[in-house]
């Protein structure tokens, strides 16, 4: 309390006054770390799990599982337009969208559920119910997975990265609020910018048009006016802000800010994984794999396709073929993929049949009775299908696979208990996902291509 008494007897000019620690507050609040209140109880970690971390390519705003990984050529034009050629992947028996040649040639590296269903149409509430494995509606909002997983892999668990634990690539959903009810240090710290420009623009970490020794040189000016800070030199409150900026600037000036400088890889890497923000992307999310940041999301808008939906497939199903086929090989050459889930999917899927009229002109519509979702590493097998659609991919006609069944298998093999008690700060008696025997729909976990 003595700490908060500090902070609160402090005015907004005697905080800008300390100098290198305003900065230290400032990345505090920027990565929601409240060192003022009290941590939640660490949470109880499987720490011989398989999965270490987690990339969640996030298809914001719905792709469609007839044009991707469940097609149904014999269907007709009403249902699969012009892309009504399926291709055959490495695995026998098991073919998908004409225009993923280069996932075709990596279906043995992920298992695809053509079964997910929620039978939710709107973005809020379907986002949200993949997200959190959660019904929408209740009282509590709470959080997605990616904080989840910060709560048992995150600081409170030991972890030491100078990276925060939950990042988003590049812009956060917007959605809904993805730290729920466990409060702002559990929100992700999203980079804004843009990973295929010359330099990437990481907010609050590489400022455009900023050298790095005019970063230097902003802190030593920063520490010459810092002169309350000496007077309460010793102060344990002072002590976490010196230890917070020691860190803000490792992000800045040291490893941190290294892993997102694409311009140390190879020109022929980053031309495979395609120059445009969501190939980058990828490779950024490698990269940080490979520091330990358990949680990356790489949000790739633009899949809300109400008109013209073949035109715009034709440009983003080339980019997310060549980004995601590429990412799956990198991760395996650099031995990450069995320790990496790669979780492909969005909220819904779309209306297996096409709007034609006008003013869609061939469009499709949200669909969330029947979509798809991808999965590999990190303890799920490859070359496997889950489930079945009907023969127009309207209705789930085998297994269906709900969201709190995606959840809690991730959840397994990243060695959280989806039925243990989810730590926090509120006082909350809850579990990490809703019990067996809840409201709550459910098929079971995938354990058909789950290796524990």
């Amino acid at each position: 309390m003595k700490k908060r008494h500090l902070l609160n007897a402090l005015s907004r000019r005697d905080i800008l006054k300390l100098g290198a620690g305003t900065l230290a507050m400032t990345l505090l609040n920027r990565y929601g770390i409240q060192v003022w209140a009290a941590d939640p109880s660490p949470g109880v970690l499987n720490k011989n799990a398989k999965a270490k971390s987690v990339i969640q390519i996030w298809l914001w705003g719905g792709p469609s599982h007839l044009d991707t990984f469940d097609p149904k050529p014999s269907a007709g034009y009403d249902y699969c337009g012009p892309l009504n050629h399926p291709i055959e992947t490495n695995v026998p028996g098991i073919q998908i969208g004409e225009l993923l040649p280069q996932l075709a040639q990596h279906a043995n590296d992920y298992s695809i559920i053509r079964s997910m269903t929620h039978g939710i149409n709107a973005h809020e509430t379907a986002a949200y119910a993949m997200q959190t494995g959660r019904k929408p509606g209740d009282r509590i909002v709470y959080p997605s997975a990616g904080a989840v997983v910060s709560v048992f892999k995150g600081y409170d668990q030991g972890y030491k990265g100078v990276i925060p634990p939950y990042i988003v690539l590049t812009q956060p959903q917007g959605r809904f609020s993805e730290s729920g009810f466990l409060g702002q240090k559990y929100k992700p710290f999203a980079t804004g910018g843009d990973p295929n420009q010359k330099r990437f623009a990481v907010s609050g970490i590489v400022a455009e048009g900023v050298s790095d020794e005019r970063q230097q040189s902003r802190r030593e000016l920063l520490h010459n006016l810092d002169t309350l800070g000496g007077l309460l030199k010793g102060n344990p409150g002072f002590g976490q802000l010196d230890r917070a900026e020691e860190n803000a600037y490792n992000l800045i000036l040291g490893d941190g800010a290294k892993v997102f400088d694409l311009s140390a890889e190879k020109d022929e890497l980053r031309d495979r994984y395609g120059r445009n923000k969501f190939g980058q992307s990828c490779l950024v999310a490698r990269r940080l794999v490979e520091l330990g940041v358990p949680y990356i999301t790489i949000n790739y808008n633009g899949w809300d396709t109400h008109k013209q939906h073949f035109e715009t497939m034709r440009r983003m199903l080339p980019e997310l073929d060549k980004g995601m086929a590429t990412l799956l090989e990198d991760l395996k050459s650099h031995g990450l993929l069995d320790s990496t889930i790669v979780w492909c999917g969005g909220e819904f899927g779309r209306t297996p049949k096409v709007l034609w009229e006008e003013p869609w002109n061939g469009g499709r519509s949200h669909y969330g009775n029947c979509f798809s979702v991808v999965l590999a590493g990190g303890g799920f097998k490859g070359g496997q299908v889950v489930g079945e659609s009907d023969a127009r991919g309207e209705e789930v006609l085998k297994r269906p696979v709900y969201p709190v069944d995606l959840i809690g298998s991730i959840y397994e093999l990243l060695g959280i208990d989806p039925d243990g008690p989810l730590p926090n700060n509120k006082g909350l008696d809850v579990t990490v996902l809703p019990l067996p025997g809840s409201d709550i729909k459910s098929g079971g976990r995938l354990k058909e291509i789950m290796s524990l």
